[in-house]
């Protein structure tokens, strides 16, 4: 009977494309938000609207909306708000996620594109949106992924062109189907399609970056990306950063609430298990997400280890050097980079430091943890060193050794002995500071598992999953470095 409701709440709703928005702005209740919890995605026009408009809502922002969906589960929130398409798809797949019957806003979706732009870019979108406006390619794109019988979608396939001209970069969030996101590995949904048809249109190929939808127009602004697709409407905060093509769909913010009742199942754990198996692994070949996230993660845990340690031996001889131009600039560096958040000096380094350059976000993923590896290991490197009396220095210098086989064959020995314990413990730190890459476009482990829960809803199998195959890893990288120190023992 739910998913009747549901459906005909659909039925009802606006669905329908650029030019024809729905008239008029149906508010909810102030009584029925007043006081509540409400989630919403971070940066989100649901967030600002309750931000701005309704005081008395405890708003909960979350990078991934279906982090909200897991709190409004697990009764940490009374409402989840968000866009209506996906507010469907959710409640389509567990009938406990109960849309109510109230809109907050009608305003459309646009493309973003950079205010600093001089290619003219805007005024091209611009004139091919009212193109498929007016021969009705619009109208086919949203009814291909606008499914109101819930039949499947239909993906148009697009094949590769080479044209010469440089690629449309486009930046997404692909965790909201039907708008945009993953289904076996590729990025698809409603704005999938129209960027790959305005790309032919303008004689470009399209690429995607998927990203947090937080950082998306940070990405636009510093030249990471040359577009915005990801079903953002133009508030007037946004049109201050960046701007906007005319609306191509109107997809209004709603509520969600969660009824336990439609939760029910007399399926015992196991068939539950397998269930989730099928559903989270191996329904649309979702385990090659898992082993291409893990790969890289590995890959970039291994090389900001290798860079880290080298880069921290650096900075601690200058560290312990005797000029003092050498020792302010290893302590300012080290002051820096333990003093500020992990995923902030990461996202400065993507789009700031690196914001001009075509270095992809593995490669500054790996710089940034390098340097930040580097600013630990290095005081490790320098106390461990410290901590060793001073006579043996000049016991070696007394029995002819040079200073360099002094510190090589009598110093570093037992440093590293002093030091291996807490290096351990650092490696293992870092392979868990990796989970934040996903902030700038990489999709590791972490980054995979989010990309699951928003396909499957499923709010707790991903995250459990991901966690064990994270102990796993930790567990393996532990016994390894122990026989490491075994032998160094």
């Amino acid at each position: 009977m739910k998913c009747l409701w549901v459906l005909v709440i659909m039925l009802l709703m606006p669905v329908v494309s650029a030019g024809n928005p729905v008239a008029g702005n149906e508010s909810f209740p102030d009584s029925l938000i007043n006081g509540k919890r409400v989630a919403v995605m971070t940066g989100s026009l649901g967030e600002m609207i309750l931000s701005e408009e309704y005081p008395q809502v405890q708003v909960h922002c979350y990078d991934d909306i279906m982090d909200g969906f897991a709190a409004l589960k697990a009764g940490k929130v009374d409402y989840v708000m968000t866009a209506f398409t996906t507010a469907y798809v959710v409640g389509r797949s567990n009938p406990s996620y109960i849309i109510l019957p109230h809109n907050l806003t009608n305003e459309g979706a646009g493309i973003a594109l950079s205010k600093n732009d001089t290619s003219g870019l805007l005024t091209q979108v611009d004139s091919v949106l009212a193109v498929f406006r007016a021969d009705g390619t619009l109208d086919a794109i949203v009814g291909n992924w606008i499914r109101q019988d819930g039949s499947d979608y239909v993906i148009t396939d697009f094949s590769a062109t080479d044209s010469g001209r440089p690629p449309l970069r486009v930046g997404t969030a692909a965790n909201r189907e039907p708008m945009c996101f993953v289904q076996n590995n590729e990025i698809v949904g409603l704005d999938w399609e129209l960027m790959m048809r305005i790309g032919r249109a303008l004689g470009r190929e399209v690429e995607f970056a998927d990203m947090k939808y937080a950082a998306l127009i940070a990405a636009l602004q510093s030249g990471r990306i040359d577009a915005i697709a990801s079903n953002m409407t133009a508030t007037a905060e946004r049109k201050k950063q960046v701007d906007f093509s005319t609306v191509y769909y109107v997809n209004p913010q709603v509520l969600i609430e969660w009824s336990e009742n439609g939760d029910i199942t007399a399926d015992g754990f196991w068939q539950q298990f397998k269930d989730g198996l099928e559903r989270n692994v191996v329904h649309e070949k979702r385990y090659m997400l898992i082993l291409d996230g893990l790969w890289v993660t590995f890959l970039i845990a291994v090389l900001s280890v290798i860079c880290g340690t080298f880069l921290g031996a650096g900075v601690c001889a200058m560290r312990m050097s005797a000029g003092k131009f050498s020792r302010n600039f290893a302590k300012g560096y080290i002051a820096l980079f333990r003093a500020i958040p992990h995923v902030v000096i990461l996202m400065l380094m993507f789009y700031v430091v690196f914001a001009t350059m075509r270095i992809s976000g593995m490669v500054v993923s790996v710089i940034t943890f390098a340097m930040i590896f580097a600013a630990y290991s290095s005081e490790l490197f320098r106390t461990s060193l410290e901590s060793i009396p001073s006579g043996q220095r000049h016991a070696g210098l007394a029995l002819g050794f040079t200073k360099f086989q002094t510190f090589w064959y009598i110093l570093l020995p037992q440093a590293v002995r002093t030091a291996f314990p807490v290096y351990k413990g650092e490696v293992i730190s870092l392979i868990k500071m990796t989970a934040i890459v996903g902030y700038i476009a990489v999709q590791d482990l972490t980054k995979a598992g989010d990309i699951i829960r928003s396909r499957t809803f499923d709010a707790f199998f991903p995250l459990v999953m991901v966690a064990l195959i994270y102990m796993v890893i930790i567990w393996a990288i532990t016994r390894l470095l122990n026989l490491v120190s075994f032998k160094q023992a």
